[in-house]
């Protein structure tokens, strides 16, 4: 595991954001991100709403008819609570979204030797990601039972699956870009502990609201280096 190259990689990556076209990149996918979590969340209150209505009666104090005015003057504070939770998923997708542009902005400052390629085809891009969204979905599901019984270790948990699971998917769309899909699976069983204490290292800052609006660029900027520290001298042409 090689714990200097996850921070040096991380380090580069925040230091790269002052970078013109880095920062354009990282202003939209602050936006997208934003605007994803108020969709999902807009979503949890129209359903919440069609369950519970504009009132309900409570045993012992009978129907109360404040509910809406409690969910629309506390929902900024759901919302937030809520993003530590949804931030995984959408994290994902906006990460597959900009892959290939942040990946190639940290290239052409960091390693401009490299030769072009052609980005990874759009519909190889969306089936990898609507794959791993359902892996993702199925398995903090299941991992909700495991916060319930374990609920000391529920954060350690989140971060420790979840980094796994961000881990693979930023670094197998790194990789991909370069030497191919199955070069990449390779690569990412080779490398998987350095892989998931990268993960690690990203998925807990997600839990932390407002700082999770930035993670998903800084991720694929810091895998983006940590791929070319583990596979330094790589042919980088994909299959």
């Amino acid at each position: 595991m090689d714990i200097g190259l996850i921070f040096r990689s991380f380090f580069a990556a925040l230091g790269q954001s002052g970078d013109p076209r880095f920062r354009r990149v990282l202003a939209l996918g602050v936006v997208l991100t934003l605007a994803l979590l108020v969709a999902v969340y807009a979503a949890f209150l129209w359903l919440l709403n069609a369950l519970v209505g504009d009132s309900a009666t409570i045993p012992l104090i009978g129907e109360v008819t404040w509910i809406g005015d409690v969910l629309s003057w506390t929902s900024l504070f759901v919302m937030i609570v809520l993003s530590i939770f949804l931030m995984v998923p959408v994290a994902s997708a906006i990460t597959s979204m900009f892959l290939d542009e942040v990946a190639q902005a940290v290239e052409d400052k960091h390693y401009p030797h490299l030769p072009h390629i052609t980005p990874v085809p759009f519909w190889d891009s969306l089936r990898d990601t609507v794959n791993f969204l359902g892996i993702l979905v199925a398995a903090n599901l299941v991992a909700i039972l495991l916060y319930v019984f374990l609920a000391p270790f529920a954060l350690f948990i989140f971060w420790g699956l979840n980094g796994f699971l961000l881990g693979r998917e930023y670094f197998q769309l790194s990789a991909m870009r370069r030497v191919g899909r199955a070069e990449a699976k390779r690569l990412q069983r080779k490398h998987i502990l350095t892989i998931w204490a990268g993960g690690i290292l990203m998925a807990i800052p997600l839990s932390i609201p407002l700082v999770n609006l930035l993670i998903p660029i800084f991720g694929a900027a810091t895998f983006t280096h940590i791929f070319h520290g583990l596979v330094p001298h790589a042919a980088r042409t994909r299959a």
